[in-house]
């Protein structure tokens, strides 16, 4: 069995999801070769290539492969495929749009969003936003599958595989760039920082939100999350969402202020190590996840832990 991995990039770097996506790749079983697609992206080929448990990788620098439009890097990975028996990717916004097309081309079923492999054939993911785990045995003979990686951990280095270029598949031509806005902060990540202080619609504005949340952040040197309430309610920008519908999360320490935790919310960050939940209303949802929970009114709270935070040097 050879699984072939699309590696997530990032600035012209490999992305974390990649190598977390690698570890359940291993669990699989079998030879695994990573598919590195975009023009200038030797670095992030070489990264891939440090990775324990990679057997190969191949590198695509053609223009169509850079912004991951989906069409194009479908076709790329098509004309591979017969060489695989699995297709694997981390679950990302980018492959997310691509895998579901290579799928259909291919005309398999995907498994999308596993964070258990069982057996070469089987694994779990979740469904109903997270409230059950779903056990999926998928009979095709060519497995296209995507990983959410909160659920694993990240390969470590170690290795030293060959670097090979390949030529670019002919580009459908149905799809082209135009343009990007992209979002500017000297904050970590959202989906890979360690601390995210995460507000909700209890925050009651957009004023309030940063003016509660950007404090103490700013002291543990976390990133930002908001809650679906609270980006629909425009006290956040979408770039923000935490949950079903916006980013998974699992990071050291998430702080949730002022959400109640809808199921949607929850399915995002479940995952994280440690849950800190401040909320007024002790009957919240919130707390049945949370390890740590202060029933408290969080504009009075927010302002004592950020005090707090400043005596121990923070």
């Amino acid at each position: 069995m050879t699984t072939l991995l699309l590696a997530e990039t990032a600035n012209g770097a490999l992305a974390p999801a990649t190598a977390k996506a690698l570890t359940a790749a291993k669990e699989i079983g079998g030879a695994v070769h990573v598919l590195v697609a975009g023009p200038g992206l030797d670095a992030a080929a070489a990264e891939a290539a440090k990775l324990a448990g990679v057997e190969k990788v191949l590198v695509a620098d053609a223009p169509q492969y850079d912004k991951v439009l989906a069409e194009p890097v479908a076709a790329l990975i098509v004309s591979l495929a017969q060489g695989y028996d699995v297709i694997l990717a981390p679950s990302t916004s980018a492959t997310k749009n691509v895998l579901p097309r290579v799928a259909a081309l291919l005309d398999v079923a995907q498994v999308s969003d596993i964070v258990k492999v069982v057996a070469a054939d089987t694994f779990e993911r979740p469904i109903y936003a997270g409230n059950a785990i779903q056990t999926v045995r998928a009979k095709d003979a060519k497995k296209v599958i995507t990983v959410r990686t909160t659920a694993f951990a990240a390969a470590p280095e170690g290795g030293s595989a060959p670097v090979e270029k390949i030529a670019a598949a002919a580009d459908p031509g149905v799809s082209a760039f135009q343009s990007e806005t992209l979002a500017k902060s000297e904050r970590p990540e959202l989906t890979a920082a360690k601390v995210i202080v995460s507000g909700g619609r209890g925050l009651g504005s957009a004023e309030n939100f940063m003016k509660v949340i950007e404090p103490v952040a700013n002291r543990l040197n976390a990133a930002i999350g908001a809650s679906r309430a609270a980006v629909d309610a425009g006290y956040a920008p979408n770039d923000l969402q935490v949950g079903q519908t916006g980013k998974a999360v699992a990071p050291e320490l998430y702080v949730a202020v002022g959400i109640s935790g809808a199921i949607q919310h929850l399915a995002g960050m479940k995952d994280s190590k440690t849950i800190v939940a401040i909320n007024k209303d002790e009957e919240a949802p919130i707390f049945q996840v949370a390890d740590f929970g202060l029933v408290a009114d969080l504009f009075n709270a927010m302002p004592e832990l950020d005090s707090e935070l400043a005596k121990l040097g923070r």
